[in-house]
C-alpha cells in the first residue's frame, strides 16, 4: 500500500470514536489469532495502536467514567454480544453493561466505586500495573455485590433487582458476577490455549481439555464461558462438539448431553444458527461478499453435527439442526428460483420495433445479476448438505444453455442490427459476455468478445463498402 493511500486510512481510522477503534482493534487481533486476512489486520492494528499510543500521550485529563467502567468490565469481552444479536450460555448482552454499572454506582457499591475513581485520577500516566490492580479490586468488589443481590432473599431483593434494568439485563446479572469473580482463572485459561486452532483433533482435544482443567470454570455456570473461549480460537466453531464426545466416550446424544461438556453441541448449533440468519439477511440485502464463507461454514457445520453425532429426529438437537436446514434451504432456494428470470429480463431477444430510442441496460442491474450467477454457481458445492441439490443443478444447468444460446444469438444480431438500436444491442452482448465470464471461464468470454467485435466491425465494413 502507498504511503499517502496509508496516510488516508491513518486520517480515517483517527476520526473515529474510541470506542469503534478499541472494537475494530479486537476484531483484528481476533483475526490475526485465527490466521485470518493476517496483510490487512496486521497493516490496520499498527495504525490503530499508533493512534491510541499517541491519543493516550496527549491527554492528561483525569479518567472519565466510561473508563472506569471499561476497565471494570474488560474481562467480559470475549462474551458480550451486540444488541439485537440472540444470545445463549456463554455469553451477555453488551446492553446490560451500562445500567449494571450504573447500579453499582448507585445502589450497590457507590463507596467503592467513589473510591476507584479517586484513586484512579491519582494513578500517574505510567501506571499501569496500579491500574489493573485498583480495576481487579472493583472486579472482585463487583463481583460481591452482585452475589449479594442475587442470593436467596425476599421480597426486598426483587424490589431491588427491579432497580437494577429490565429482565433481560437482571438475566445477565449473575453471570456478569460470576465472570467478574474468576477473571484470574479466565486470564490463566486464555494463556494456556492455542492463540489458534485450525484443527481440532486428538492432539488438539488433549490440549484444550488439558487447559479447561481449572475447578472454578468446570462449573455448569462457568464451562459455557470458558468453551466459548475456545470456540473464539477455532477456525470451525462447530468443531467443539468433539471436546463433547470425547468426555461422553461416545457419540451417542443421550449419553453426549448427559455430561457437563454437552452444552458445546447447544454452543454449535447456536452458532450455525446465528450464520443462517447472517446469511439470509446478507441474501435478502444482496450482499453477496460473504455468502461463500456463511455457505461454507454452514455446510462444513451441519455435515459434521449429522456425521459425527448420532443425533435423533425427534430430539430436541435433532429437530434444531433440521430447522437450520429448513432454513437455509427455504432462504437459498428462493433466491436461486428468481436469478433465471432476472438473466432473460436483460438478454431477452426484443424485436428492433419495440426498443425505444435510447434504451440502456442498467449496469448496476447487470453486476447484481453476475453476483446472482456467482452465488449460484457457489451453491452447487454446497447443494447436498444444505437439501438444495436439485433446484441448483436445475438452474444452473439451465443458466448455461439459456445464456449460451442467448449470447451468440446476440452476437448476431449486432451483424444488421439498425443503428438507432445498436447501442442497446451491445450493451445486451456485453452482459451476456459477462454472465459467460461466470459461467464458462475467461477464455470462453474472451471468445464471444472477439466474435462480438469482428460482428460489429464486419457490418461497418459492409455499410461503408456499399
Amino acid at each position: 500500500m502507498s504511503q499517502t493511500s496509508i496516510e488516508r486510512l491513518r486520517e480515517y481510522l483517527a476520526q473515529l470514536p474510541p470506542q469503534a477503534q478499541a472494537l475494530l482493534m479486537r476484531e483484528f487481533e481476533r483475526a490475526l489469532e485465527r490466521g485470518q486476512d493476517t496483510a490487512v489486520a496486521t497493516l490496520v492494528l499498527d495504525q490503530l495502536r499508533k493512534i491510541v499510543r499517541k491519543t493516550e500521550a496527549d491527554e492528561a485529563a483525569p479518567p472519565r467514567t466510561d473508563d472506569l467502567s471499561r476497565l471494570l468490565f474488560q474481562v467480559l469481552e470475549p462474551f458480550l454480544v451486540e444488541p439485537g444479536a440472540p444470545i445463549r450460555v456463554g455469553q451477555i448482552r453488551r446492553s446490560s453493561l451500562a445500567p449494571i454499572w450504573q447500579w453499582l454506582g448507585r445502589d450497590g457499591a457507590p463507596d467503592k466505586v467513589n473510591e476507584f475513581e479517586a484513586a484512579l485520577a491519582r494513578t500517574p500516566a505510567d501506571g499501569a500495573g496500579q491500574v489493573e490492580a485498583l480495576a481487579q479490586k472493583l472486579q472482585a468488589v463487583a463481583a460481591d455485590a452482585i452475589f449479594e443481590l442475587t442470593g436467596p432473599g425476599g421480597g426486598d431483593k426483587s424490589r431491588a433487582l427491579a432497580r437494577v434494568g429490565p429482565p433481560n439485563v437482571i438475566e445477565d446479572l449473575y453471570s456478569t458476577g460470576a465472570v467478574l469473580a474468576v477473571r484470574e482463572a479466565i486470564a490463566t485459561l486464555n494463556e494456556k490455549l492455542p492463540r489458534s486452532l485450525r484443527a481440532f483433533g486428538d492432539a488438539q482435544i488433549a490440549s484444550v481439555t488439558a487447559a479447561l482443567n481449572i475447578p472454578v470454570l468446570q462449573t455448569p455456570q462457568m464451562l459455557p464461558f470458558a468453551l466459548s473461549i475456545v470456540v473464539q480460537r477455532m477456525t470451525a466453531p462447530w468443531q467443539i462438539i468433539r471436546l463433547a464426545i470425547k468426555i461422553a466416550a461416545s457419540d451417542d446424544e443421550i449419553r453426549v448431553a448427559a455430561t457437563p461438556y454437552g452444552v458445546a453441541v447447544t454452543i454449535a448449533l447456536h452458532d450455525l444458527s446465528c450464520v443462517a440468519a447472517i446469511l439470509r439477511m446478507d441474501i435478502k440485502r444482496g450482499h453477496f461478499d460473504n455468502v461463500a464463507g456463511n455457505l461454507k461454514t454452514l455446510h462444513d457445520g451441519v455435515r459434521g453435527l449429522r456425521t459425527e453425532l448420532d443425533l435423533r429426529n425427534d430430539s430436541a438437537w435433532g429437530k434444531q439442526l433440521t430447522s437450520i436446514r429448513a432454513d437455509i434451504s427455504n432462504a437459498l432456494q428462493s433466491e436461486i428460483d428468481s436469478v433465471p428470470g432476472r438473466v432473460r429480463r436483460i438478454l431477452r431477444q426484443r424485436a428492433e420495433k419495440d426498443i425505444p430510442p435510447g434504451a440502456r441496460i442498467d449496469s448496476t442491474e447487470v453486476e447484481e445479476t453476475v453476483a446472482l450467477i456467482d452465488f449460484v454457481a457457489t451453491c452447487r458445492n454446497y447443494a447436498s448438505e444444505l437439501a438444495i441439490n436439485e433446484v441448483t443443478l436445475r438452474t444452473y444447468s439451465d443458466l448455461q444453455q439459456y445464456v449460451e444460446r442467448s449470447t451468440e444469438q446476440l452476437v448476431q444480431s449486432l451483424r444488421g442490427a439498425d443503428h438507432k438500436v445498436r447501442t442497446y444491442r451491445q450493451q445486451q452482448v456485453q452482459a451476456a459476455i459477462r454472465f459467460c465470464q461466470v459461467l464458462f471461464g475467461d477464455d470462453y468470454a474472451s471468445l464471444m468478445s472477439r466474435a462480438a467485435e469482428n460482428a460489429a466491425t464486419g457490418e461497418r465494413k459492409s455499410s461503408r463498402a456499399s
